[in-house]
């Protein structure tokens, strides 16, 4: 997913401060529940993306909704809803959560098979690997595509292993056409 310039200033902005008064892991917490309030509501995410809604309203609707939140997070969130950049509120919370796991180290792992695989096999895969550091810390999202046929897809950052039926049988149909 390509994330904007606009969610990539806020969240930096976001870090930096949160960075030079130690409360990055709580607003990191919130900004997950940002991601979630604004995945389960649909009217919510209607609202901010509705031009006729005067800013204030929204400004007035996301306070009394956010208000459980630290300083930071309601004002950070205040800031983006008066900048007009409200559509992007999501983005710029998983953008944050993003650069916070990524300053810890954190490796985001994501393994697409042709169906679903037991934990045993998932390790299997990681550990042959060299993609991932399984001394280090990640986190693995398995996720079920069944286009792919069979074997697997493993994504690490910006690598990727690409051992699925699909991706091998492309091949062979390009080797075909150039013979």
């Amino acid at each position: 997913m390509l994330t904007s310039k606009v969610a990539k200033r806020y969240a930096q902005g976001l870090l930096d401060f949160t960075e030079e008064s130690s409360q990055t892991q709580m607003v990191r917490g919130e900004m997950q529940d940002v991601i979630n309030i604004m995945n389960t509501s649909k009217d919510l995410n209607n609202l901010f993306l509705s031009p006729v809604v005067d800013s204030k309203k929204k400004q007035s609707i996301a306070k009394e909704i956010f208000k459980a939140f630290s300083p930071v997070s309601q004002n950070i969130i205040q800031l983006v809803i008066k900048q007009g950049r409200e559509s992007h509120l999501k983005d710029i919370a998983t953008e944050f959560i993003n650069r916070v796991e990524e300053m810890e180290g954190l490796q985001k792992v994501v393994l697409t098979t042709a169906s679903p695989i037991s934990d045993s096999i998932v390790e299997q895969i990681i550990s042959q690997s060299n993609l991932v550091n399984t001394s280090g810390n990640y986190r693995l999202d398995k996720v079920v595509n069944k286009e792919l046929l069979g074997g697997y897809v493993l994504r690490v950052g910006d690598q990727q292993l690409d051992a699925s039926v699909r991706s091998k049988l492309n091949q062979i149909k390009k080797d075909f056409q150039l013979n």
